[in-house]
């Protein structure tokens, strides 16, 4: 694995991130909360409304854990704020147009799309704890009961 890319328990890379509402931040601004990221194919579509839908209806839960949720795709800042709005999310979403996000978690997979290869996101949810490492990943998300999931490693983390 390349030294530029996130690895289970080891520090991510203090990366910065394009949120809506134009605000531009790094990883460290989140330090003493935990963080989950969640990687999503394209905004708009419906799994990955449903998923964003999910994560709202929770948000006080992970709230109460001191959890910052971030939701993140390739799409551009304008798709991501249309997003927002329109579906009424509680948390920011990142634009990651170049890959640069995508990358440091290595979500970028090729993917068969209507007997085609193209190369997308793999539908993926990461835990940075309060300290900055990595400490949960899931690839390949299937979106019902994810969340739930989710939780339960987040209230893990908050009692350490």
């Amino acid at each position: 694995m390349a030294d530029h890319q996130a690895a289970l328990n080891k520090k991510v890379p203090d990366i910065e991130l394009l949120l809506t509402g134009g605000k531009e931040n790094r990883l460290s601004d989140y330090a003493g909360k935990n963080i989950v990221i969640y990687f999503y194919p394209k905004a708009s579509t419906p799994g990955c409304t449903q998923e964003g839908l999910d994560f709202s209806a929770a948000i006080n839960n992970f709230r109460r854990q001191s959890c910052v949720i971030l939701g993140a795709s390739r799409d551009s800042l304008r798709a991501q704020e249309n997003f927002k709005t329109k579906q009424q999310f509680p948390f920011e979403l990142i634009s990651d147009t170049e890959e640069a996000l995508c990358n440091l978690f290595d979500v970028m997979k090729l993917k068969n799309m209507y007997g085609k290869q193209v190369r997308g996101i793999e539908r993926s949810t990461f835990i940075i704890d309060k300290q900055g490492k990595l400490r949960h990943e899931w690839r390949g998300v299937k979106v019902k009961g994810h969340i739930d999931e989710v939780l339960e490693a987040v209230k893990q983390l908050h009692k350490q």
